[in-house]
């Protein structure tokens, strides 16, 4: 319990999917309030399961290790997301832009519904769905790592090419 709590708490930002030192709790040592402005949060590369032009911040918890996390993602205007499906539970909210998600294992941007700010949606674990964008959109994740992702159609998997 004590490894869980040390790495699931704190904000940090991890080797591989973004850049920075991480923070970590004393052993025995309650969590420390985690109060963020947007001025505060630091951006690196998205991770190498999204195609390149994402923007990452994990702002608590490690995306990598069981626990809880919270991560945000900034996508381009005209980004796409290939049918996938995730091992748990994804919470998304939507914090700039509009994001367009679907349900299926096939891209179909028609049925994809608007998500505006403050929009809030759960792709419950292996739920197959897709995502894009039409402008730069900024996302928020939360759930419990690690956080993965599978594509539907292995070819659209950014990690095999």
């Amino acid at each position: 319990m004590r490894t869980r709590v040390a790495h699931a708490i704190g904000v940090v930002l991890t080797a591989g999917l973004v850049t920075g030192t991480p923070l970590r709790a004393q052993e025995g040592a309650h969590p420390p309030h985690v109060m963020l402005t947007p001025a505060d949060v630091s951006w690196g590369e998205g991770p190498a399961s999204l195609r390149p032009g994402t923007k990452a911040a994990v702002i608590e918890g490690d995306p990598k290790l069981a626990g809880l996390f919270t991560m945000r993602l900034k996508l381009p205007a005209g980004y796409q997301i290939a049918p996938h499906w995730h091992p748990a539970d994804e919470h998304v909210t939507v914090i700039a832009g509009t994001f367009y998600m679907g349900l299926g294992e096939s891209f179909d941007a028609p049925k994809g519904k608007a998500l505006t700010v403050g929009s809030f949606a759960v792709m419950p674990a292996k739920a197959a769905h897709f995502a894009f964008t039409k402008e730069e959109t900024v996302i928020q994740l939360h759930g419990m790592g690690p956080w993965g992702i599978s594509y539907v159609n292995p070819s659209d998997d950014p990690r095999k090419k």
